[in-house]
């Protein structure tokens, strides 16, 4: 909608207006432990994954590969869990002339995703182990309504990491054991955001269009493969003791896609060629991580550990994505991360009821990357505390399945944050989640 009247006003508040904008994958935030996913190993989900590096179940390919070599038979699983995130913003926010954003508070912006795993251990002798695995280490989804205050930061964000691992374990003596893995990674992402096409024309229109009188939106779609390893130890300093250690390197990719742009025919004159569908790239990277457990064996009846573990996400400096329409670089900017490395830890137990039934439990808290100054809505993340239950049930010697639940306490997420259009949120993000798992396992 035009206007025939402008104020003075608002011609000198557009003048230092720069023509800068960060676009799809440009304002997307890869935030914190909102994307790592744990949710590979649904036995180690019911005691909010203590011992996860330490012998269990066929999820060890993943976990630590060195563990492999306590299978004396083959084993193959299955896992299946449902993740449930819901996350709803309260506050407001201004637009470049201080008035209020339109739209509603976005709903929901949560959703619930089953996220797959498979797992397979193939002792070769006493000595020597290969197995092979599909799990998801990486994924979250957030989709807002389409006229909400913050469609200027965000509305639709996926990402999925599923990764081909393939793992061998080498038992040195009695006592310890080396493992290592070939990890293959697809990375694909989809996000979208809407622009504020009013306040990037106010200038060159002396104020025939103002900020918000003018959306157009733009999402772009992209994939990669990517390469890393694992590399474990386990270490048995007593008949009753476990200690595992795990690292996983940092696996780097150029996501290369296509940007397509939603922009009212009647405005694109006014962009040089800018606003048009191109194709486009960025680099990204999913960070490296280490993991520590202990597990103890008191009795026949009752075990117990503990897991610690670092995720080094200041490996995320900033994200620049490369159009290949040249017309576009003056809309876009490199987006500053400011993550901070992160720290998990874990107390759980289980304890064997009879011969068929084994129950779980157990607590932890999980730090999040995500500062204040950088946090949006694309995963307003917050740091969590986790509590887990699960139940195993061994139905024959060969056969026994695994159900786990885990309810995540979710710090809210404060922001403030401003586009490049200088449209700014304020106020904070209320979210929680629920971890529903079953796997079935079958050793031959």
């Amino acid at each position: 909608m035009q206007h025939s009247h402008r104020r003075n006003q608002v011609a000198l508040g557009l003048a230092a207006l720069p023509f800068a904008l960060a676009m799809a994958l440009g304002t997307g935030k890869v935030q914190a432990a909102g994307f790592q996913l744990q949710e590979n190993d649904v036995q180690g989900m019911g005691r909010a994954y203590a011992g996860s590096v330490a012998p269990g179940d066929c999820a060890v390919v993943v976990n630590n590969p060195a563990a492999m070599s306590e299978f004396h038979t083959s084993c193959l699983q299955f896992d299946l869990t449902a993740i449930n995130f819901s996350t709803e913003f309260h506050g407001s926010g201004t637009d470049l002339l201080g008035r209020p954003l339109t739209g509603n508070n976005g709903g929901d912006g949560g959703t619930t995703l089953p996220v797959p795993g498979t797992h397979f251990i193939m002792p070769i002798n006493d000595q020597f182990a290969i197995g092979a695995a599909m799990s998801v280490p990486y994924g979250f989804q957030t989709e807002y309504n389409d006229r909400w205050m913050g469609r200027y930061l965000a509305q639709t964000t996926k990402l999925q990491s599923p990764a081909l691992t393939f793992s061998a374990s080498w038992k040195v003596s009695d006592e310890f054991s080396l493992g290592a893995s070939l990890i293959a990674q697809r990375t694909a992402a989809t996000l979208g955001s809407a622009i504020n096409l009013g306040t990037i024309l106010a200038q060159p229109t002396n104020g025939a269009w103002l900020p918000q009188e003018a959306d157009g939106r733009g999402t772009l779609k992209g994939n990669d493969w990517g390469w890393g390893f694992d590399l474990g130890l386990l270490w048995k300093p007593t008949d009753s003791d476990r200690i595992g250690v795990n690292f996983h390197s940092q696996i780097d990719h150029t996501i290369s896609g296509r940007a397509k742009f939603e922009v009212p025919s009647n405005l694109l004159p006014y962009f040089n060629g800018a606003f048009v569908d191109t194709d486009g790239k960025a680099d990204f990277n999913t960070p490296a991580y280490a993991r520590a457990s202990w597990w103890h064996t008191a009795n026949d009846r009752l075990s117990f550990g503990v897991d610690i573990g670092f995720t080094r996400w200041s490996s995320f400096k900033q994200l620049y994505v490369n159009y290949a329409n040249p017309a576009q670089a003056p809309y876009n900017r490199a987006t500053i991360f400011g993550f901070q490395d992160t720290w998990y830890a874990s107390v759980g137990a289980d304890y064997r009821l009879n011969d068929e039934w084994t129950l779980r439990a157990g607590i932890a808290y999980d730090q999040t990357p995500t500062v204040d100054a950088h946090r949006d809505p694309r995963v307003p993340d917050g740091s969590r505390k986790w509590i887990a239950f699960g139940a195993g049930y061994r139905y024959s010697d060969t056969l026994k399945f695994d159900f786990g639940y885990v309810h995540l306490f979710v710090d809210d997420g404060k922001i403030n944050d401003t586009t490049a259009t200088f449209d700014t949120l304020v106020g904070h993000f209320e979210s929680y989640g629920n971890l529903l798992g079953v796997s079935g396992q079958y050793t031959f």
